[in-house]
């Protein structure tokens, strides 16, 4: 079974950073892609960022590039979001999630199978 757990959100006034966890338990965490979105009330999700499996390749949203960095640790089974610069657009849910094997579309949130519940992350202005 395989499990993410979200951490690390909170409420940070404009300007300031975070960083978000995913921890991962079950399968083979080392091989999969893993996944940023986020979602704010009354918007669709969104794409974040996304690692591949190596941590080699990164890929990220248009609003976040330059302000927002992925990373994973292989031997934590954990991947990070560091978040900076954070603006009050920035507010959502944050959501890690695994992309299947066969998903070629990293950016698409029907391509990841397995999801986290979810942190709140408040940027106030």
């Amino acid at each position: 079974q395989v499990q993410l757990v979200e951490s690390g959100g909170g409420l940070v006034q404009a300007g300031g950073s975070l960083r978000l966890s995913c921890a991962a338990s079950g399968g083979s965490f080392r091989i999969y892609t893993m996944g940023w979105f986020r979602q704010a009330p009354g918007k669709e999700r969104e794409f974040v960022a996304a690692i591949s499996g190596s941590g080699r390749n990164t890929y990220y949203g248009d609003s976040v590039k330059g302000r927002f960095t992925i990373s994973r640790d292989n031997i934590k089974n954990t991947v990070y979001l560091q978040m900076n610069s954070l603006e009050s657009e920035d507010t959502a849910v944050y959501s890690c999630a695994r992309k299947s094997l066969n998903s070629a579309n990293y950016g698409a949130s029907t391509s990841y199978d397995y999801w986290g519940q979810g942190t709140q992350v408040t940027v106030s202005s």
